[in-house]
């Protein structure tokens, strides 16, 4: 099997390149649920209702947040459906702060 990134021959069974350190191959993960983001995360503005929606979508948290800003002003809808999500949706469990460890080096001789 081949990397597509780097073009480099990598095991059959391997789920990350030893070489450029991308994912190659399929990772299960669990399902994504719509969350808001922990008290204190820097996404957060008012309650992380938008940031949460963006997380979940995987879009800039920006736009959600002009989009939501229209449709308060102009459908008046946006006020009532933000703090609906507000109280519906839960927070997400503060996680601990762990450091990742480095991508593996390829050896260069």
């Amino acid at each position: 099997m081949y990397c597509n990134y780097c073009g480099k021959q990598i095991q059959d069974d391997a789920i990350l390149c030893a070489y450029c350190g991308r994912q190659v191959g399929y990772v299960p993960t669990q399902p994504q649920r719509l969350v808001r983001p922990p008290k204190g995360s820097p996404e957060r503005k008012i309650a992380g209702v938008c940031a949460g929606f963006a997380e979940y979508f995987d879009i800039d948290v920006t736009i959600v947040r002009v989009v939501w800003l229209i449709a308060a002003i102009f459908g008046g809808g946006g006020v009532l459906a933000y703090i609906i999500a507000w109280i519906i949706m839960p927070e997400a469990p503060a996680a601990a702060m762990v450091p990742a460890a480095p991508a593996p080096q390829p050896y260069h001789q």
